[in-house]
């Protein structure tokens, strides 16, 4: 298991510099057999694999597993673990360029998140706000026991000071 660590920058400018820099690791996290069926409640995606324990258990993965859109749904909330601006009107998250669901992740296992800034370019302001900064992070969720990824995402987003 990774060691939670966090970079912190007083504003989104700052992020201008931290480019190919390894962000940190979020704290731990475990993803609740609670939580996947409320995620099949609100996409309407109930696959057996995913919320029918006991046919589960006899099936290809031993028990039930994650969706892997709800693993990336945890991308944002990992990196907000793993980076911290200080001062800023509004984030966004913007949008993703690459995402693979590498292993199936099984409620229960501990996960944590990793990232590396790939990309930072200034931008325009939107009304309200002034003028930001657009980022591409990659992302990986990995099972924190064994340090591998279940999911790895480039995730887009934007900070406006």
């Amino acid at each position: 298991m990774r060691t939670a660590s966090r970079t912190i920058v007083r504003s989104p400018g700052d992020l201008l510099d931290l480019v190919g820099t390894e962000l940190g690791a979020s704290a731990p996290q475990v993803v609740t057999q609670r939580q996947i069926d409320q995620f099949a409640d609100v996409t309407g995606d109930h696959q057996w694999i995913h919320v029918d324990v006991e046919r589960a258990r006899s099936g290809p993965f031993g028990t039930t597993v994650v969706h892997g859109f709800l693993t990336l749904a945890l991308v944002p909330r990992l990196l907000a673990d793993i980076l911290e601006v200080q001062t800023f009107a509004m984030g966004v998250n913007y949008g993703l360029d690459r995402v693979r669901f590498v292993r199936p992740l099984p409620p229960g296992v501990p996960i944590q998140g990793t990232a590396t800034l790939v990309s930072a370019q200034p931008i325009a302001a939107v009304p309200g706000t002034g003028d930001g900064v657009q980022t591409k992070a990659s992302v990986t969720v990995e099972f924190a026991d064994q340090s591998t990824p279940c999911c790895v995402a480039e995730i887009l987003f934007r900070y406006y000071s």
